[in-house]
């Protein structure tokens, strides 16, 4: 179900559109799991196109979802829902929670793969970024849960890519030539393969455009059908995304950094540095190639 909110305004530090913050998807009235099921970690089974989530007729309803309540996680208030009642939705939409933490799918991706981490601390969800992760105990807390969806995005990366990928082919080939000569695999002397976890990035928006407090933790490729304007790429290419390990920021920092008009920086390609002004267009096509190649390293 979407809630339209025509008179949503927009800044020009919001790195969304209008349409992606009014078409936030609000919980269905009708749950694809009910709060008795077990917690899930279907991080795998969520980013294979060949999965699909489990019937609606065979779950019982949900008592957090009364017809008034329907309105109440709208517009940029959209994300509550998940941290709300996560059992609600189904595995395409949520990956994972537990009493402190719930994993979404970005509902509109800027790589090809693009997760949300949502705090469920009801004390640090309507904070700034900023503000939240000066929290000491907090923001080891965030830090520990990134560096399981760092790991856990790497490990897709190399299901989707993987065979596509030479430094994984190295090794593939020296596997099986060890294995054909009868003879034990030693890790020691192998090619190390690719580390996917250097292709993750982690981090919140200078100026978040949603209200509930959440990370994003996505590929570093930028390949979307998602990624359609210049504040899109620029609030992933440019300091707009703070990595989570760079907290906690000092004062002059972060005042710094939510003066600069990051938005309207030129478009500088991430992979080789070319810089195509304003030239959205231009550099949408330029990655495209840049793409392929990324996943042939």
């Amino acid at each position: 179900m979407s809630a339209k909110h025509p008179g949503e305004k927009i800044s020009a530090q919001d790195a969304t559109t209008g349409e992606e913050i009014s078409s936030t998807t609000i919980p269905p009235s009708t749950p694809t799991q009910s709060q008795n099921t077990p917690q899930r970690n279907a991080f795998t089974e969520l980013l294979s196109p060949s999965k699909k989530p489990p019937p609606e007729a065979a779950q019982p309803p949900s008592p957090h979802y009364a017809p008034s309540a329907l309105t109440t996680f709208a517009g940029r208030s959209g994300l509550g829902a998940y941290t709300h009642a996560p059992e609600s939705f189904p595995p395409s939409r949520v990956i994972s929670f537990n009493e402190s933490y719930v994993t979404i799918n970005d509902l509109y991706p800027k790589s090809s793969i693009h997760v949300l981490l949502l705090p469920r601390h009801p004390e640090k969800q309507l904070l700034h970024p900023f503000k939240a992760l000066q929290d000491p105990v907090f923001l080891i807390s965030i830090q520990e849960e990134v560096r399981k969806l760092r790991n856990l995005v790497a490990k897709e990366l190399q299901r989707r890519f993987g065979r596509f990928s030479a430094q994984e082919r190295e090794r593939d080939e020296a596997m099986e030539k060890a294995l054909d000569a009868g003879e034990d695999i030693n890790e020691a002397t192998l090619p190390q393969g690719r580390d996917w976890t250097k292709d993750v990035i982690a981090g919140v928006h200078t100026h978040p455009s949603m209200s509930h407090l959440h990370i994003h933790v996505l590929s570093i490729d930028r390949h979307s059908e998602c990624m359609r304007h210049r504040k899109h790429y620029n609030s992933f290419a440019t300091p707009f995304l703070v990595d989570v390990e760079d907290f906690p920021l000092g004062t002059e920092d972060m005042m710094r950094r939510a003066k600069e008009k990051w938005l309207d920086r030129d478009l500088v390609c991430w992979r080789c540095g070319r810089n195509f002004g304003n030239k959205f267009k231009v550099l949408k096509q330029h990655l495209e190639g840049e793409f392929e190649e990324w996943m042939k390293q």
